[in-house]
């Protein structure tokens, strides 16, 4: 099986550590599971509906360059299912140096075959662009992220699509922990 990953909250638990900088940056009396789901949105929606001035935005960036990347964790389960795959590439918004980075940190980088990150010019998602290269290049079967943005584009090219740990758009599966992938996503094997 030949699988598109979304970075941030489908490879690494990377939404914790965006919260806190987000609170840190912002005095906005916001409950941390209001600035997550906010977030898990786009930070584009975050930075929106907190109101957040040029000034603040710029506070938000600079903590985020500040993050390093031993601060992010795989979720659990996850190496076994990369193990599995045939091949393994990620679509990012991250940058790809960041990128490498936070799975150098993690020893994930053997896993993955490319890495289609935003300094390579594509188009934001929902955009198709970026997955449209990944899906001729290496033939993809499954896209899996976090949030409905992740699979609209693969929706678009024919590509069947997984949902981590979020049932609110309509996918072709739904996983809440990768130790659960097997039994709910068919044709992969351990």
């Amino acid at each position: 099986m030949n699988i598109l990953w979304d970075f941030d909250g489908t490879l690494m638990d990377t939404y914790p550590a965006y919260t806190k900088m987000v609170k840190e940056a912002v005095q906005c009396g916001l409950s941390d599971e209001e600035i997550f789901a906010l977030l898990k949105v786009s930070f584009g929606h975050a930075f929106k509906e907190l109101g957040l001035s040029d000034e603040e935005i710029k506070r938000v960036k600079q903590l985020e360059r500040e993050l390093e990347p031993e601060d992010f964790k795989p979720f659990p389960g996850l190496c076994e299912v990369l193990a599995a795959a045939d091949v393994n590439v990620i679509m990012t918004h991250k940058e790809r140096a960041l990128a490498r980075a936070i799975l150098e940190a993690n020893g994930l980088s053997r896993y993955f075959t490319e890495i289609v990150a935003i300094d390579d010019g594509y188009p934001r998602k929902p955009d198709p662009a970026s997955y449209r290269y990944l899906h001729e290049k290496y033939g993809l079967d499954l896209a899996v992220g976090d949030r409905e943005l992740d699979i609209i584009p693969a929706k678009m090219l024919g590509i069947q699509t997984c949902l981590f740990q979020n049932h609110s758009a309509e996918a072709d599966y739904y996983v809440d922990d990768y130790r659960e992938f097997f039994e709910k996503v068919p044709n992969i094997k351990k």
